[in-house]
């Protein structure tokens, strides 16, 4: 969760706090092995504005261990941790108020830097590093960094009576952490970074649009995978399913049904190609209504009640404002109906937490008493400020790259990110919307996994096109499963979809084309 807010100004300019460092640098970029150590181990005790002193360490090509962490967005990999290129790993603990802890790494190849400069965002509330998300920045060569958003754990419960902690979570932590990051940066290769680039999904894809709204100069290129923004409408969103199946049980739908919901939606809107590999390829045109599996002759398996019916396009609608009878915020988008699943009987966790902890600071709160009017209400007053982010970046796109993406299988409605795209595409003017890009991706879960093609470049893309300032109009993608590519296709630049050219190997890239609709 994220987003945005009034803010304290506080900190000294980048420029002028780099000035003394590069007076004290210790090493080139291309310094021999011995000397990178040398300059790893110099990191070790110096002072840094509002932070515990540099605990700095280096490790040969294979030899630093990835500490436990969650599995990466999009779930657990079946690859194994691949081994790491010699690195100085140096940490420390930021306290920008009294009540702050917010724990950073920042991680910097020993040979082979690249100039460039990596923000690597966290996952659901935080509290840990995303150690995995880190590798591969480091194995291309980057210098990186990364933050536990100011708190231990991963829940919620940080937020109560907390207010300090809420601002690290929400923006602080990733700006202190990029100014300080960038300050050891200079201070190991002796120059800073040319190049900076923030990336990030889900909380990291709100993380991402906070940066570019709050501190357009913080990067120069931002990767935003599935920013459910603003989180507290998409939160109510994410309680809704079990919401519904608690005060109206006379519309519940088992999980077999759902499955069977997703099947006649392929069959309605698949394309053979999308019908072989297991997704719609365009979700957004698709106008399948879960009416056409009514029952005719009592309940059965493959078919659903009138009250099943109501509840599917309850569901696929999203939560209701009972007052306006305006939808709050969309519900996943037609061909993701396994999503309905994992919330028809139990909302998920960290919408919960945001509520209970920091929209009503209960321990105590019940989800089971959400009013879709007052709860909903009191959330945008209380955490909007901090957690959303208006379609207004133009400060960032005046200068910097913004390349946005998110699955058409996930709980977060691909639609509602067009929706926001465009809106930004309409303030930014069009020299400034040159400078943005939306993939949305057929067949991708929440951040990876499902049937699609999920693995692409990131990182790399925003580099290349800060570097050619050329706007990627498409993307290569992979489905990869235990170290084997099945698959491959363009992913396409918004409003552009992958469209099969009617002969060829399905399963290759050169067999589609992006074209409009």
């Amino acid at each position: 969760m994220l987003a945005r807010g009034a803010i304290l100004a506080r900190r000294a300019n980048l420029a002028l706090a780099l000035a003394p460092i590069m007076m004290l640098a210790v090493m080139p970029a291309q310094a021999r092995p011995s000397d990178a150590r040398a300059s790893c181990q110099a990191l070790n005790g110096i002072r840094l504005p509002d932070a515990a002193t540099v605990i700095a360490q280096s490790y040969g090509a294979g030899e630093f261990k990835l500490p436990r962490s969650p599995d990466p967005p999009g779930g657990p990999s079946d690859q194994p941790d691949p081994p790491l290129p010699a690195m100085c790993r140096a940490t420390l603990t930021l306290k920008p108020t009294a009540d702050s802890d917010i724990k950073m790494e920042v991680w910097l190849p020993l040979s082979g830097w690249n100039g460039k400069f990596v923000g690597v965002a966290n996952f659901g509330t935080g509290g840990v590093l995303q150690y995995r998300n880190m590798v591969p920045p480091l194995i291309g060569g980057y210098a990186l960094a990364a933050n536990d958003t100011g708190h231990s754990g991963g829940g919620g419960e940080f937020a109560i009576g907390h207010p300090e902690k809420m601002i690290d979570y929400a923006y602080r932590a990733d700006h202190e952490m990029t100014l300080r990051a960038k300050e050891i940066v200079a201070r190991f290769y002796g120059k800073p970074p040319s190049r900076s680039i923030w990336v990030g999904c889900s909380l990291g894809g709100v993380e991402a649009l906070i940066e570019a709204k709050r501190y357009p100069k913080d990067y120069d290129g931002i990767v935003a995978g599935a920013p459910p923004n603003p989180f507290p409408l998409f939160n109510a969103e994410q309680i809704w399913g079990a919401w519904l199946n608690l005060n109206h049980p006379e519309g519940s739908i088992p999980a077999s049904k759902f499955a069977m919901v997703h099947q006649a939606a392929l069959r309605a809107c698949g394309t053979p190609v999308g019908l072989a590999q297991g997704f719609i390829e365009d979700p957004e045109h698709c106008s399948f209504d879960p009416g056409v599996l009514l029952c005719h002759d009592g309940d059965a398996p493959d078919c659903l009640t009138a009250p099943q019916v109501a509840r599917m396009r309850q569901l696929y609608a999203g939560p209701v404002d009972p007052r306006t009878h305006k939808v709050i915020f969309p519900g996943p988008a037609i061909g993701a109906e396994n999503e309905f699943v994992m919330s028809a009987t139990q909302p998920v966790k960290p919408a919960v937490d945001l509520y209970r902890y920091m929209v009503y600071q209960d321990p105590n709160w019940d989800w089971k008493s959400m009013d879709y009017a007052a709860s909903v209400d009191k959330a945008v007053k209380q955490i909007s400020p901090l957690l959303a982010v208006d379609a207004n970046l133009n400060d960032f796109l005046s200068r910097g790259k913004l390349m946005l993406y998110v699955g058409w299988t996930e709980g977060h409605n691909a639609k509602e990110l067009a929706s926001y795209y465009q809106d930004l595409v309409k303030n930014a003017g069009l020299a400034r919307a040159q400078n943005v890009r939306l993939f949305l991706v057929p067949g991708m879960n929440h951040c990876g996994g499902g049937a699609g093609c999920d693995t692409f470049e990131r990182v790399g893309v925003v580099d290349q096109w800060l570097e050619s300032g050329q706007a990627p109009e498409q993307i290569l993608s992979s489905k990869v499963s235990g170290g084997r590519t099945l698959r491959t296709r363009p992913l396409c630049a918004y409003p552009a979809v992958a469209r099969y050219r009617g002969q060829g190997n399905m399963d290759a890239a050169e067999s589609f084309a992006c074209v409009k609709p």
